[in-house]
């Protein structure tokens, strides 16, 4: 009879957390877009059959129209192709980085915040450390090392991204380690791993789920600033930063806004729609707040 009480309680929980996130309008309207920004960058390409690197040659610069809605580029790519591959690529490396980041920083925060002592000592400081760097800085000093690729990036960034992480989960960690529930199953003897995977981790990883949304959008933006610079996905490949990076030419600010205006809109969609969506989970989940 406790156990059906438990789950029935769980399930209101998670009901109510539901029913807030859907009354919440923006994280609506977010989830709506990004939606659709995920059909159009993984379903699009597939269906249309566009090239982000084969050139057209003899019609670089080509205007927008016919069988090229956005026009060519300065190579003669399709800039519809490279748009939706860019925002593919994009949006790949914020989510792989953020998992990156998630498998060092929540380990690391929940065994500091359980154990306590010289590990909790050490990993705090580690953070402290790794928060104290300008983070855009460091990230390009570690790209030019390692040499900028995809790859490296993603991984850069998510090594970057794990204090956020450890931080949040660290102090939830404090706070439920002390709960009865926890002193109870102590005192009947569960062992650690039981004790965190069935108590501490469950009521300790909400705030990481929103914390999830924002750091993704951070990663989309941090990719989008290195690929600007030319520190991030290389070319053929196609990102928006990199796709943005033609607007660097006054010329093409001015007389070829097709250029720069998709990539940049759709970047600003992509991260506004995460943290709408961001915002919406952390108002849910706090049961204080009423929306």
């Amino acid at each position: 009879m406790g156990m059906i009480k438990k789950q029935d309680k769980a399930r209101s929980y998670y009901a109510d957390v539901f029913q807030k996130f859907r009354r919440h309008r923006m994280a609506m309207v977010g989830l709506y877009v990004i939606t659709l920004v995920l059909l159009a960058v993984f379903v699009l390409p597939l269906l249309l059959g566009l090239d982000p690197i084969t050139s057209t040659r003899g019609k670089a610069f080509l205007l927008p129209g016919g069988e090229f809605p956005l026009g060519l580029d300065g190579l003669g790519r399709d800039n519809l192709a490279r748009l939706l591959y860019g925002g593919r690529t994009s949006i790949q490396v914020g989510l792989l980085s953020t998992a990156v980041s998630i498998l060092i920083g929540v380990p690391l925060g929940l065994c500091a915040g359980y154990f306590r002592g010289w590990f909790e000592a050490l990993v705090m400081r580690l953070v402290d450390i790794f928060m104290s760097f300008p983070s855009m800085i460091l990230i390009l000093v570690l790209v030019s090392v390692v040499g900028p690729s995809i790859w490296s990036v993603t991984l850069i960034i998510g090594i970057m991204g794990w204090p956020d992480f450890a931080r949040i989960i660290y102090g939830n960690v404090l706070s439920v380690s002390q709960k009865e529930y926890v002193e109870g199953a102590r005192a009947v003897g569960a062992t650690h791993p039981r004790i965190i995977r069935d108590y501490i981790l469950p009521n300790a990883f909400s705030p990481v789920l929103v914390t999830i949304t924002y750091r993704t959008a951070s990663a989309i933006l941090q990719e989008a600033a290195l690929s600007y610079l030319g520190m991030g996905v290389q070319p053929p490949a196609a990102s928006l930063g990199n796709i943005l990076n033609t607007a660097q030419s006054l010329t093409t600010l001015t007389m070829r806004p097709w250029f720069w205006m998709p990539p940049g809109i759709l970047l600003v969609l992509i991260v506004l729609s995460i943290n709408f969506i961001g915002d919406g989970m952390r108002d849910a989940l706090d049961p204080k707040m009423k929306v």
